[in-house]
């Protein structure tokens, strides 16, 4: 268990929803901003970005994950057409502050972690193709910030290797179970590694999830997940490499929703004497009472035939009916009313 910001982090607890930008805002910081609006009016307890500084972490070589762009030459363009300057990246940190939602960058440099590290970062995202970037890692651990790493691209015995990392130097740590394809098809979403690691490693496990669908998150969030990380996107209609893996802000919504539901539900045990106790009006009224079964005049034997069932519940409770039988009327009782004690000698 650890914090993040003002959220507590642990298994079984109120799950941690980050909304993943990523490159979202296609080199707008305008449009960065209005993702940070967009993540908190939707209820997400976190908005991350991607920051890259290209000459720090990549190549003219580097090859592109999807040839999506209709403006950029080559990957190393790309990422320089997403680069904010250190002033940005602050305006943007800023922005959360007032909106009350925590500010996330992945780093993909130690020049980033540099960057990231002086505007006041609460936690790291290690995405899952940087498993085996020991320096990044190192930089983020010397801040004794909780680093959170995505799976999905590591073998068992890589997590294993990694986890071991983190607690030979104390680093609060936490996984998300995760699977690199863009989307993810249902059928490779993998719910069950998130108790996988965290029987095995005993530290927050969450899910950050590829499928463009909120249905994996939901599930995961019923099965206790500490963690939910999902790409957000405007419309399904924009331009991006990343939104057909992404959610509209509907189906954003709908996870925070569910989470707040679930947690409200988990959190308040009830106890069944005390809540018959608070429904006693409407106990009352779904109940039933002695009744007659027709009108009888005074000085009538009660027979067991003559007594019946009829709400309200406030009156003789039907269940008493045996001691009534045999008893006589001192009163004419109609069938349209219920039977009361006055009415029996």
């Amino acid at each position: 268990m650890f914090t993040v910001g003002n959220h507590q982090i642990k298994q079984g607890g109120r799950p941690f929803i980050i909304a993943e930008v990523a490159q979202a805002h296609d080199g707008s910081l305008g449009f960065a901003h209005s993702y940070i609006d967009l993540a908190a009016k939707c209820g997400a307890d976190a908005v991350k970005f991607q920051t890259h500084i290209t000459q720090a972490e990549s190549t003219t070589d580097e090859q592109f994950r999807i040839n999506f762009s209709k403006e950029d030459a080559t990957r190393y363009d790309y990422w320089k057409r997403m680069e904010f300057t250190p002033e940005q990246w602050a305006g943007l940190y800023e922005h959360c502050q007032e909106k009350n939602i925590t500010f996330l960058s992945s780093a993909f440099s130690v020049a980033a972690v540099e960057l990231l590290k002086k505007i006041g970062m609460d936690a790291w995202k290690v995405g899952s193709g940087e498993f085996r970037s020991s320096e990044l890692m190192n930089a983020m651990a010397t801040t004794g910030k909780p680093i959170l790493l995505s799976t999905g691209m590591s073998r068992y015995d890589e997590i294993a290797q990694g986890v071991a990392w983190f607690k030979e130097r104390g680093v609060p740590h936490g996984l998300f179970q995760c699977t690199s394809m863009y989307p993810t098809p249902f059928d490779k979403v993998g719910l069950n590694v998130i108790e996988e690691l965290h029987d095995k490693h005993a530290c927050p496990v969450g899910l950050s999830d590829h499928t463009g669908s909120p249905f994996p998150a939901i599930l995961a969030i019923a099965r206790g997940a500490a963690m939910i990380e999902v790409h957000i996107v405007f419309d399904k209609g924009m331009f991006g490499p990343d939104v057909l893996s992404s959610l509209t802000p509907s189906d954003f919504t709908q996870i925070c929703q569910t989470r707040d539901a679930i947690v409200a539900i988990d959190s308040n045990p009830i106890n069944k004497d005390n809540m018959a106790e608070e429904m006693c009006v409407m106990r009352g009224l779904f109940t039933k009472s002695i009744a007659l079964s027709q009108d009888l005049p005074k000085g009538a034997i009660l027979t067991s035939d003559l007594l019946v069932p009829k709400k309200p519940g406030t009156g003789i409770p039907y269940v008493n009916k045996n001691k009534y039988i045999g008893k006589k009327l001192k009163l004419a009782v109609g069938a349209d009313r219920l039977l009361r004690l006055e009415d029996i000698e």
